[in-house]
């Protein structure tokens, strides 16, 4: 028996109740949404059970509305309100059974104040079941019309609520369980219930696309990042990205320009013997506001000197007083060998007039390296002999260009940082746990 594709309205046969016919020539049953029977459209709208005992959720798209969504018209014609235990907390949700003379069925599901579209699938391809997910030891995938959808959860469900006209005749407290997998724009859901299989697309409907679709006011406010919710880039993403990271690559390769810059030494290169300190070295400088550098140079071979160095500036008056230690060590053990510290230490100034300055180098303590010597993987410890002073001045400093470098990789960066966060959040409500 199909339904009169004529019939408009009929009466409750339990309470009398008038109830309009929407949902066009498949519906099988209709639920009244007065005293909760659940009516055989297909048998002159018999009653067949009670159905609702709970009372009727609040939903901003009730049964009559219509709508244009995606180009279509869809009157909502049925509501279906689900409920799933997770861990001792109770998760609930409302579909919405959509119908359209010239697309047939769809749902719009409400759930933490997000809306999803979801329609059968008809096109073939792959499935992805409950126990594929239970014996796969890395995330199941599958691919449909070309699309790869990766797996997201698994959830079961029964119908605690419903109200209007279905293509099937729900059975309250019947278990749905449903695997759901996701791709970067849409999702999947492989639904069983019972015997019977069903496969549908679903998409992310925002809560100003429903309210311009159905013209209402939907006052939805969604929690968190939906896992079928897209990432939205702005108009400027992909600019700010490329600028970015070549702005960034680009001042990196000038900040290493300029600290390859030699510069002009002003003072001749002194090789002072420990016994020779404290030494003093006159330099000239020609060219004042340049940055200057003071080297130190020695051959420590598991040994360690301290050095105080102390400048003074063409009056007599002190420019500082600092202090560089020389050290270097070597060895092996069972994880094989190693080096640590060096024999290179340098201090850089910024002179601020020209003429002869005197700095005094003065050795503070030197010692040997207190540890064990495995004997034949090194030297015998010796102490530092020399010490080798150069002086160069005009010197170039990238630290700048390094620092504006990383400004713009923070700003080449932060798209990108914004669309990592997305998808973690997006993935933060997926069941699925990666084992080492």
């Amino acid at each position: 028996m199909s339904l009169n594709p004529d019939l408009k309205s009929v009466d409750c046969t339990a309470c009398g109740a008038g109830l309009d016919v929407l949902g066009g020539g498949r519906v099988t049953v209709h639920i009244c949404p007065y005293c909760g029977t659940e009516l055989d459209a297909l048998d002159s709208y018999r009653a067949l059970r009670r159905f609702n005992d709970v009372e009727r959720p609040k939903t901003p798209f009730p049964i009559g509305t219509t709508g244009r969504l995606y180009g279509v018209e869809f009157t909502v014609i049925g509501l279906l309100q689900h409920r799933e235990f997770w861990q001792g907390v109770a998760y609930t949700w409302l579909d919405h059974q959509l119908y359209s003379p010239t697309h047939g069925y769809a749902w719009l599901t409400i759930e933490d104040g997000h809306l999803v579209f979801s329609r059968r699938h008809r096109g073939g391809g792959g499935w992805m079941s409950e126990r594929q997910v239970d014996t796969s030891e890395y995330q199941p995938e599958v691919s449909i019309g070309g699309e790869r959808f990766r797996y997201y959860e698994t959830s079961t469900s029964t119908i605690t609520y419903a109200e209007g006209e279905f293509t099937w005749a729900p059975q309250k407290d019947e278990r749905t369980t449903e695997v759901t997998a996701i791709s970067d724009g849409a999702g999947m859901g492989f639904s069983q219930t019972g015997t019977e299989r069903e496969t549908y697309r679903m998409t992310y409907v925002t809560p100003e696309e429903a309210e311009d679709a159905f013209g209402v006011a939907t006052g939805l406010m969604p929690r968190g990042v939906h896992a079928l919710q897209s990432f939205r880039a702005g108009a400027n993403h992909r600019f700010l990205v490329m600028a970015g990271i070549v702005f960034a690559l680009l001042s990196l390769l000038i900040a290493g320009v300029l600290e390859s810059l030699p510069g002009q030494a002003v003072a001749r290169t002194r090789h002072i013997a420990m016994a020779d300190f404290p030494a003093e070295l006159p330099f000239t400088i020609d060219t004042p506001n340049r940055l200057t550098r003071i080297t130190l140079d020695g051959d420590a071979s598991n040994s360690w000197a301290y050095l105080s160095l102390e400048l003074e500036d063409p009056e007599g008056d002190p420019v500082f007083e600092a202090g560089r230690t020389v050290e270097y060590y070597y060895g092996s053990d069972a994880d094989g060998r190693w080096t640590e510290g060096t024999n290179r230490a340098s201090l850089t100034f910024r002179p601020e007039m020209a003429g002869e300055y005197h700095l005094t180098v003065s050795l503070e303590e030197s010692g040997f390296w207190g540890g064990d010597f495995p004997v034949g993987n090194r030297k015998t410890p010796a102490q530092i002999s020399a010490i080798d002073v150069g002086i160069r001045s005009g010197l170039s400093s990238g630290r700048w260009m390094v620092v504006l470098a990383v400004v713009f990789g923070l700003i080449g960066g932060y798209p990108l940082f914004r669309k990592y966060w997305h998808e973690k959040r997006r993935w933060s409500g997926s069941d699925w746990i990666d084992e080492d």
